[in-house]
Formats: C-alpha cells, sequence, structure tokens
C-alpha cells in the first residue's frame, strides 16, 4: 500500500465546518452597525434582492437550497440540457438575423463563422419574391435556414421548398424552419391568421426530417415588458396551442411536438437568464410528459440577445451586454443563439456591428472554451434554486392563461397586455430611479458623444403588443436636450455649487453631475454662477457641511441669480433650497421638470 506525502493542502480540514447560524450572528452583527436590529431570517432577508416573479435572490446559497433532482443532460426534464453532450462538440449554432438586402452580408457571414440564418420574410423584411437572391451562393445543404415571414409564412415556405428542390438538396440535408407562428404574428399586430395552411405546411414537411414548420417566439412577450416567468408562461401556452391544432390536423402528439422550435431573449441579467432557458426545457419536458409524448421533450431552444436592453445613445456598450448575454444564453444551453448587432436600435447594421455579433459567439466558444463544459452551471445551489422557483413561477402563469381559454383568448381579451404593461410600469418605476441602471444613458452618459447614423430598417409589422426599450424615457429627455442645442447653439446648463474641500464634496458632485447628464443637461463647475450660463444650481457637499453653509449658499446663488437651487443629498429643511436629488429619487420626474423650467420642451 503506497502512502502518498502530505501535499500541504490541508485547506483548514483542522477547523470545525461553519453553520448557517453561526454565519447569520455575524451578519447580524455587521447589520446593527448599520442602525439594523434584525436577527435570524430577518438578518438573512436584508440583504436579500428582491427579482419579478416574486423571486428573491438571497445573499447565500448552501447544500439546504439545493433544488429537485434536475437529472442527467440528454435526459428528462431535460433541465440540464436537451443532449447528452450539451453543446461541447462544437459549440452553438451561430445563427445571423437578416432583415433586408445587403450585397454578400449574408456570404460574409457564413464565411466567418456564422452557421445558420435567420430570415425575415415580407412585411418589415426582406420581399419573398427575392428569397433565392438572399440566398444566392448559399450551399443550402450546409446552412440551415430559418424563416420568419409572418402573414407571408405560407409563400415563404413554397419558396424557399421549391429553392431546395431546383438545387438538387437531399430532403434529408434540409436543417431549419419554415418559422410559422400565426400567435406570435397575432401578438405583433393584432391580426388572426388562419391555422389550417400552417397544418399543410407540417404534413408537407414531414418528408424533411431535419425540417420544422412551427417557432414558438416569446419575444413579442419579452419586448412588450413581460417578466421572464411571462415569457416562459406565454410561450408554453403558445405551444400547447400549436400542439392542439397539429393533432386535430391528424398528427401525434409526438409528430407534433417535433414541429417545434422555441425563442427566447437573452439579457445582460445573466444568471436570470440562464435559469430562463433551463426551466423552459424543464416546463416542455412536463408538457410533453403530459401529452403522452416524453420522447419529444427535449425543447430546441434558439437564443436572441434582447432588443429591450439596447441603446441608442453610447451604443457602443451594446457590446458588453450582448456578450453577457451571449455567454448567459451558451451557459444556459441553447441550441441556437443569435447576437444583435451593436446597432441594431439604429437601423441597418453595418458591415463592422455583424462582424463583432458573429464573433462573440467564436470568441466565447474558441477562447473562452465555454462550450468544452456540459451545463457549466449545473450543481450551483443559486441557480438550480432560482431555475426551480423560475419554474413554478412561470407554471402559474400558464395555467392561469389556460384557464382564461389559452393563448389567442388571453390576446384578444387584451388580458396578456394588461399583465405585461403592470410588470413594465413597475419596472419602468426602478429605471426612473436608476435602481435599474442602465451604463451610458442612465449612469455615466457622455453628452458629447457623436450621434452613430445608419440606414434606416424596414418598419417591423405592428398593431399588436407594444415594443418597450428600457432606454425610452431617458431618450426622450435627450432628444429635447438635443432640439435645445439645435435651436439655441447650447445645451440646458446646471451650475455645481461645491462647498468646503475635494474631499467632502467630490462624490455628490460626481452623483449631481452623473444625474444630470442622464437628462442632457450640461453640468458647469469652477467659476461663478454668473459666468455659468445657467439658470439654475445644485449645492454638492457634506451633510455636516450642509449644516453649517447650505443657507448661506442658497442665498448667495438666489441673489446671483438662480431661479431654482437643489441640493444633492437626502431631503431636509435648508431655506432657500427648492429641491433635494439623492440616490432613489425619480429621476425622470427630477429631469422632465427641469428640462420644463429651462424651455426645452
Amino acid at each position: 500500500m503506497t502512502v502518498l506525502p502530505d501535499d500541504g493542502l490541508s485547506l483548514a480540514a483542522e477547523f470545525p465546518d461553519a453553520t448557517h447560524e453561526q454565519w447569520q450572528r455575524l451578519v447580524e452583527g455587521v447589520l446593527r452597525k448599520s442602525g439594523k436590529e434584525v436577527s435570524g431570517e430577518a438578518a438573512e432577508d436584508a440583504l436579500s434582492t428582491t427579482l419579478e416573479d416574486g423571486l428573491r435572490t438571497r445573499p447565500l446559497y448552501t447544500a439546504r437550497d439545493a433544488a429537485p433532482d434536475p437529472g442527467l443532460p440528454g435526459f428528462a426534464p431535460f433541465t440540464r440540457g436537451g443532449r447528452p453532450v450539451g453543446n461541447t462538440p462544437g459549440g452553438w449554432d451561430v445563427r445571423q438575423r437578416h432583415a433586408a438586402l445587403s450585397d454578400g452580408s449574408v456570404l460574409a457571414d457564413l464565411e466567418n463563422g456564422v452557421t445558420s440564418l435567420w430570415l425575415v420574410l415580407g412585411e418589415g423584411g426582406i420581399p419573398v419574391a427575392d428569397l433565392g437572391r438572399a440566398l444566392d451562393g448559399v450551399y443550402l445543404d450546409l446552412a440551415p435556414v430559418v424563416l420568419d415571414a409572418g402573414a407571408d409564412t405560407e409563400a415563404a415556405a413554397h419558396a424557399l421548398l421549391k429553392l431546395y428542390e431546383e438545387r438538387g438538396v437531399a430532403p434529408e440535408d434540409v436543417r431549419g424552419s419554415l418559422g410559422a407562428d400565426p400567435l406570435g404574428y397575432e401578438a405583433r399586430t393584432g391580426t388572426p391568421l388562419d391555422f389550417a395552411p400552417v397544418a399543410a405546411l407540417a404534413a408537407r414537411a414531414a418528408a424533411y426530417p431535419g425540417l420544422r414548420t412551427l417557432t414558438v417566439d416569446a419575444l413579442p412577450y419579452h419586448e412588450a415588458g413581460g417578466s421572464a416567468a411571462q415569457e416562459l408562461g406565454a410561450s408554453l401556452a403558445t405551444a400547447v396551442a400549436y400542439l392542439r391544432e397539429l393533432t386535430e390536423a391528424g398528427l401525434s402528439a409526438e409528430q407534433a411536438a417535433t414541429q417545434l422550435e422555441f425563442r427566447y431573449a437573452a439579457t445582460a441579467d445573466q444568471f436570470l437568464t440562464i435559469a430562463k432557458l433551463r426551466a423552459a426545457r424543464r416546463l416542455w419536458a412536463r408538457v410533453a410528459e403530459v401529452c403522452g409524448a416524453p420522447g419529444a421533450g427535449a425543447q430546441v431552444q434558439h437564443a436572441v440577445t434582447s432588443p429591450v436592453m439596447m441603446s441608442r445613445r453610447d451604443p457602443w456598450v451594446n457590446m458588453l451586454r450582448t456578450t453577457v448575454a451571449t455567454l448567459a444564453a451558451g451557459v444556459g444551453g441553447a441550441d441556437s443563439v443569435t447576437v444583435l448587432p451593436f446597432d441594431h436600435a439604429l437601423g441597418l447594421p453595418d458591415a463592422f456591428a455583424r462582424r463583432i455579433a458573429r464573433n462573440t459567439s467564436t470568441i466565447l466558444v474558441e477562447e473562452s472554451h465555454l462550450a468544452r463544459v456540459v451545463d457549466p452551471a449545473g450543481g450551483s445551489w443559486y441557480v438550480e434554486r432560482l431555475t426551480d422557483e423560475l419554474a413554478h413561477a412561470a407554471w402559474q402563469f400558464f395555467r392561469s392563461i389556460e384557464q382564461d381559454g389559452g393563448q389567442a383568448a388571453v390576446l384578444r381579451s387584451g388580458r396578456l397586455r394588461d399583465d405585461l404593461a403592470r410588470t413594465w410600469e413597475e419596472r419602468s418605476a426602478k429605471l426612473a430611479k436608476r435602481r435599474e441602471p442602465i451604463t451610458g444613458v442612465s449612469e455615466f452618459p457622455f453628452l458629447d458623444e457623436k450621434p452613430v447614423r445608419r440606414e434606416p430598417a424596414p418598419e417591423p409589422p405592428s398593431g399588436g403588443l407594444p415594443r418597450v426599450r428600457r432606454d425610452e424615457a431617458y431618450e426622450a429627455l435627450r432628444a429635447r436636450s438635443d432640439a435645445h442645442l439645435a435651436a439655441t447653439g447650447t445645451r440646458p446648463r446646471i451650475f455645481l455649487a461645491t462647498l468646503g474641500p475635494a474631499a467632502e464634496h467630490t462624490a455628490r458632485a460626481s452623483f449631481a453631475a452623473n444625474l444630470f447628464q442622464a437628462g442632457g443637461i450640461e453640468p458647469v463647475t469652477g467659476g461663478n454662477f454668473e459666468e455659468s450660463g445657467a439658470t439654475e444650481a445644485v449645492l454638492c457637499s457634506s451633510d455636516a457641511r450642509y449644516a453649517e453653509e447650505a443657507e448661506q449658499a442658497a442665498e448667495a446663488l438666489r441673489a446671483a441669480g438662480a431661479r431654482q437651487v437643489h441640493l444633492a443629498g437626502r431631503p431636509a429643511e435648508f431655506a432657500g433650497v427648492d429641491r433635494y436629488v439623492f440616490a432613489g429619487c425619480d429621476a425622470v420626474a427630477v429631469l422632465s421638470a427641469t428640462l420644463d423650467r429651462m424651455g426645452a420642451s
């Protein structure tokens, strides 16, 4: 018997294991120093973060938080992945979106890392008649094609199938999806579509083993402001509606289930995105099991970086957002990932933006080695618990839709619109108070940036659920500032009146400058108020300094012509101070009222 030498890595093995209760008592002591007298679970709750859908992220996860057994990758309930090997053979499918004809762009994508194409046809996209031109030079037996044609789905599908026949592509080599999504189109436009042509396409697609007929697109619900659970629940209700239609048309439950592909949004909230994709597979596996088709329970997922999170100001930051979202999509087990170019919100992306978008996946797969591990998040107590809680919240939302008559019924009654609107209203309040910061927009804006110009993109279908953006309230404020600049040659200005030494005023001066720039208001420092060109001022210093000098300073600013005097700090009662700006104040309301007074209407 060989005795291994001591390697010196005992790693504190001589110390007894710490207990959860001991950790809680330490937390209590820290909170007590900050003035909070809480104990036990309440102490832990004080450090928890509330998410949407009633979920909470706790500060510590241990084995006691272990969720139900998620199974193994490639086996029911497929939480850990739809295939035993996950994305390890070569990474996920890199799918690029094209909504307009651009010479050479499709081939350039395929030659430089893209492995499948997502073509938007018809209204808001490429004319169906130009499908052959869009795919000119593309090896259709190698590059899967996914259509997105809305009301023109039947014509687009027949055109694509005819193209396969004309180019001699063997049926077993065809890959992709015809992209039919009648309920998704209705969500976008408010216009119902007949399902009969879709059922006929599904019957015809049976001759192509690798071709799916329907896309269950959850983006309309995400883009209308829905939460992760609402996105999952609505997609599940849509999928069940399609199963009913297909089985009534003569397909078996298993045949019907294999005709569906699911599309979800991937956001820069990486853990929530990972949990969402894992929960989606678990939920679909449950539906397939109940329908008697457990063999079709491995959901095929297409993740798209969220359009809601894309900013129009400082759009370069979108590269960072999409990188985190793509990482989350890959870790979450998405089969295909589309990275929207950083200038997606501005119009048609240029060649540089498309190149960065496709290379994002390449770097994560080839250089960060994300595809070398099956289910990288598996075993994380936090991710497993979040997946479980999100799955339950989504299942409840799905059941509520079914109880109200199904997806079509809640779309037509307006109930789903109201649910999504309430969620967005709550989130908008967080955005307005900068509880959910937007880098480059609500935080660290750059007023002197040169705007990025792009050719206008085709107008997407509209008339149904709204499309929202996180930056919309701040974008409106910045537009008012731009109009003032164009009309007068200067932006609205505010004077930062700093009191005391730099050590006392720097933090609040930086806060105030950041806040007002988010509304396009230029902060002026140095010199005196009369020379600043401003009409309002904000006092910046420490609480102790305010107690000594705030009222006198406010009086001096008013004497110098300041129409309004703000103070950077918590509300108090200083004579001469009109308003207080502080962390957690409604920044949008403050900035809008300030622009009103400054004449930037």
